[in-house]
Order: C-alpha cells, then structure tokens, then sequence
C-alpha cells in the first residue's frame, strides 16, 4: 500500500509511520521542516514538505496513496478549525484517484468522559471533556464520508518510547491531578501502532476502535513507580483538582478523569491484541528509554 501520514514526525505519527514502513508499505509522511524530514528518511519514510495550514503542500500527494491516516493535531488557538481544514482536505483527497480509500481519522479515549468503573465500549454515549468536546463532529466527518472507507482510532493514555503523558513523571516527579485514585486507560505506542496498522491493511469502513491495554493501575501507582525508577524517593504531591485547573485548565481535567474502555473490538475485527502488560510492568525499561530519548537530537 501507498500511504500518506499527517504528524509523522511526532510521538504517534512516527511509531505509526515506522511500523507500517516495517510491514512493508511505502509511507509519506508531513514534516514542516529539514531537520524533521530528514529524520523521517532516515527511516526509509519519505518527507512531504509542509504544513496542515496549507493544504496545496500535501493534497496531491494524498490523492496517489491508498490510505491516508490523520494523527496531527494542533492544540493552540485555531487548532480546530485547522483540524477541520485537514479532514477536509484528505477526504477531498481520498476521493480522487483510485477508489476508494481508506481515513483512518485519531481520536482518543477521553471522549468517553469519566467513565467511573463502568466499562465502556465503541456502542456507549460519548461525554467528552471540554478539551476534546471538536471530537465526536469531527470523527461522524469522516465515518459518515461517501466515497471513502472512514475509520476512528480512539486510543489509551500512550506510553513507551519517548513518554507521552507519562514523560513528566520520569522529567521531574511532579503532583497527580486529583486523589490519585484514578485509573487511567493506556497503550503501549507500539500496540497503538500496530493497530493502525491492522486498520489499514483491513479494508474496513465506518468503523470506530479503541485501542487500549488491560491494564488497571491507578494514576498514583504509576506516578510512584515512574519516580522510582527515576530514583526519587519522596512522596508524590497531589493537587485538587480546582488547582490544578487555574493553571492547566481544561486539560486538568483529562489527568483526573477516571476510565475503564474495552477493546474487544478491535481484538475481534482486526485481531489486535496488546503485547505489553502495562506501564508497571517494565517501567524501568520505559524510563531508559524515555532518558535515551530525551538527551538524543533524534527525540
């Protein structure tokens, strides 16, 4: 397969891009500047020079790929509407050429808001978080596209490799939004990779899957870990979660949300099935890995 990847110079973007380069497809991959492009042709990637803010840069390209996967995203003012513009532009894309394609689109877990321990699955109503309150319009886009096969990856709490949401706790053990009682829904970066991979290969449509591990750990039984393994010692500080919100803001509340989201789904359809355990599991492991990364200029 051709396949055409936006954010593939960043945490998710790269491990998806890689991983399909590993199975054997042809992978281009949106990089907005040299030193970015250059590290994706290290690894047999091909760089499209550009940006999401202008479509010109990259259409044409993703109108000649087969699938087209969509994990960059924005947060700063105007980052929706830019979002926006980008579906827009891969589903115009996705209907040019060979028919028809497929879009796979990334969402996440926290559109599911505070799920308590009800487990949730792709069937249940959405309430989402303020923070990713765009995403449920967005993903009926492009499940609800005709002449593309849309699909909508709703991932964990990444970790591995690089950190993700965990890199804090390795950076500088830092305070936990709220009790720390939490259970946060996660995925190993590798086993999100290989489901998009899954996805793409699967020449499915209208589709939603969570991608998340098996694991049940609360925020402060990783946070604690996390902390050892970086060697300190004390005790993790916690912080209300009003605080917390007077300098985070809406994404305060992402970090207390409490989640319990099954992937039989994608188990069932793609045969997808996590390798990793969870972040307690190897946390040793992901703190070298997050050090390597961190003082490597190919982070």
């Amino acid at each position: 397969m051709q396949v055409f990847v936006t954010g593939a110079t960043g945490y998710i973007g790269f491990a998806v891009s890689a991983a399909l380069r590993r199975h054997g497809h042809r992978v281009w991959g949106l990089a907005r500047t040299e030193t970015k492009a250059a590290r994706l042709a290290r690894h047999e990637i091909e760089p499209v020079s550009g940006d999401l803010a202008d479509p010109k840069t990259y259409a044409d390209v993703a109108a000649h790929c087969s699938v087209l996967i969509h994990t960059a995203f924005d947060y700063s003012e105007g980052g929706v509407a830019k979002n926006k513009l980008t579906i827009d532009t891969l589903l115009d894309a996705g209907r040019r050429g060979a028919e028809p394609k497929t879009f796979i689109f990334t969402s996440g877990a926290w559109v599911y808001g505070d799920t308590g321990d009800q487990m949730v699955d792709e069937t249940t109503p959405l309430d989402p978080i303020k923070l990713v309150a765009w995403r449920p319009a967005q993903e009926q886009l492009v499940l609800r596209a005709s002449g593309v096969r849309g699909l909508v990856i709703r991932a964990g709490c990444v970790y591995g490799g690089a950190g993700g949401l965990t890199a804090p706790w390795f950076a500088k053990p830092g305070q936990i939004v709220g009790d720390g009682r939490q259970r946060w829904t996660m995925v190993h970066l590798d086993d999100l990779a290989d489901a998009y991979v899954r996805a793409a290969e699967s020449g499915l449509g209208g589709e939603i899957f969570n991608v998340t591990d098996r694991s049940r750990f609360t925020v402060l039984e990783l946070a604690t870990a996390a902390a050892r393994a970086a060697g300190y010692k004390g005790a993790i500080p916690l912080l209300p979660l009003a605080e917390a919100k007077k300098t985070m803001g809406d994404f305060a509340d992402a970090l207390a949300l409490n989640q319990h989201v099954d992937s039989g789904k994608a188990v069932r359809l793609l045969g997808w099935q996590p390798r990793r355990g969870g972040f307690l599991d190897e946390v040793e492991v992901f703190y070298r890995a997050w050090k390597a990364h961190y003082f490597s200029r190919d982070h």
